[in-house]
Parts: C-alpha cells; structure tokens; sequence
C-alpha cells in the first residue's frame, strides 16, 4: 500500500509551492490527496473540499499551505482525521498555527515537506 498524504492549499498554479508539492509526492510515490475549497482537479486528480471529504479514516502525512489565519481554523478539521505528521511548510508556520495544532493533539513538523523526501522545489517547474 502506498503512504498517503493531503496536501491543504493544493492549486492548479505550477508556480506555487503547494502545487509543487502535488507533483513531488506523485513522484516519490504516494497516493496524494489535493485539498481546496474551489478548485477541482489539480495536476489531473480531482480535488477535495475538505481533509474530512478524503475517503480514508487515516493519512500518514499532511502538507499545509494556507495563510496562518486560515491555517488556524484549518487545524480543527484536522483533528477530525487520524493523522500521522501535519508538515507546516514556510509561510503556514505562524506560532499560533503551530499553538493550535499542538494544543488539539497532532504531531506537528515545521518545515519544507519537499525536501523532506529528498526532492527540491526547484525540480518542478512552473510551466
């Protein structure tokens, strides 16, 4: 069975991070589950709502690219769903993003989840 992961804040914009992060993990091989509230497919795969919309009673990671202030809100979804790490990457790691997720129970990583599985951002282009 393949890890999974939920990527929050995932967009169709090949320049953005969270997109990026969408063709990293398909390349390492994980079952990569997009989350946004508006769009519908991302880098061919449909797209859910919401981390409680995914089909599986548990994710071995999510990866957040949300502003702090919608990040803070998001985490209280999270909490819903067994998660084994919830990565804040740079720019989603404001403390009281990081307050709140550990205030409600989840195994918090502050850091860039691409490199994290020995791939960089740059490796994706934009276009």
């Amino acid at each position: 069975m393949k890890p999974t992961i939920a990527v929050i804040g995932a967009n169709s914009d090949r320049r953005k991070f969270a997109n990026k992060c969408v063709r990293a993990y398909l390349a390492a091989g994980y079952d990569v589950f997009p989350v946004h509230p508006m769009e519908t497919h991302v880098e061919g795969l449909t797209v859910f709502r919401s981390v409680a919309d995914i089909p599986l009673s548990q994710l071995d990671r999510v990866s957040v690219y949300l502003p702090p202030v919608v990040g803070v809100k998001a985490m209280d979804t999270l909490a819903g769903k067994a998660i084994g790490e919830v990565w804040l990457n740079p720019g989603a790691d404001a403390p009281e993003v990081v307050a709140r997720a550990k205030t409600l129970g989840l195994n918090v990583v502050t850091a860039c989840s691409i490199v994290d599985i020995g791939l960089s951002p740059s490796q994706f282009p934009d276009a």
